[in-house]
């Protein structure tokens, strides 16, 4: 559609199911307006491929991070690793993604000893975080609050957001963005539109988190940014404003956030 520009604020584009046909998955991401994307990094060993595909597709930018069902990797070199490739490429406009998952794992103290560390650099250096938060939103908002009374807490986005609107409203008030998934347009994913229609203009964002949670029409098949698009519609729909308005809302938001127009 003329004049719509999306930001793609989270995928996996590194994964084996990209590798025979990634340019053409650029074309259709560029043909839908999808004009930034933020590659999300599960684990600091993906750094160099990271690097890679940034080098081809120029409107690609991408975090550093330790994903939290990856915990038992944190190291004491973790940080240092970390602290260099934020220093040393401007692309990486992120720390994460990082958080607590309780849902597939209950190793809280493991994912703790990987969160801190994180955090702390990322208020240290005034980076943004992408958390993942899953069945964990208790302990989230809890440990939020406590770096925020010591005025410590770093800005950020939850990701994927399947949260209720009382959780969403938590992290609202501690200055956190909320970032809408395929999961929007799942019919059954009433506290997700709930949340969609309440959350304020000037704190969300849309994402695909390819290859992973395809919306509705393509739900079950791999996902790619250009679906980023379907995800906007639903908003759009459930918040009934056009899509461009959801386009030019999303996208500045993410640039306030991320702060790409800052990447040399």
């Amino acid at each position: 559609m003329k004049d719509i520009n999306l930001i793609d604020s989270h995928c996996h584009l590194i994964f084996d199911n990209f590798n025979d046909d990634i340019e053409e998955v650029a074309l259709r991401w560029r043909a839908k307006g999808v004009t930034k994307l933020l590659h999300a990094c599960c684990d600091p060993s993906e750094i160099p491929q990271l690097k890679k595909i940034a080098d081809n597709f120029s409107e690609l930018y991408y975090s550093v991070g330790l994903h939290p069902l990856d915990a038992s990797k944190w190291s004491k070199d973790s940080q240092s690793i970390l602290r260099k490739a934020i220093q040393s490429d401007s692309r990486v406009v992120a720390i994460g993604e990082l958080g607590l998952d309780f849902f597939k794992s209950d190793n809280k103290e493991t994912q703790l000893l990987a969160l801190y560390p994180q955090l702390e650099l990322a208020y240290e250096l005034d980076m943004p975080i992408i958390v993942h938060c899953r069945d964990a939103a208790k302990e989230m908002i809890s440990l939020f609050k406590d770096l925020s009374k010591n005025n410590c807490c770093p800005r950020g986005v939850l990701h994927c957001w399947s949260g209720s609107p009382q959780e969403m409203e938590e992290f609202l008030s501690l200055g956190f963005y909320i970032s809408f998934s395929g999961i929007v347009t799942f019919p059954k994913a009433y506290e997700t539109h709930e949340c969609a229609r309440l959350v304020p203009r000037n704190r969300y964002l849309v994402e695909t988190d390819s290859p992973f949670l395809a919306p509705v029409p393509f739900r079950g098949k791999r996902n790619e940014p250009s679906y980023v698009e379907n995800v906007a519609k639903k908003i759009a729909l459930i918040r009934s404003i056009e899509l461009i308005t959801v386009a030019k809302e999303t996208s500045e938001n993410a640039e306030k956030l991320f702060k790409f127009d800052l990447v040399n």
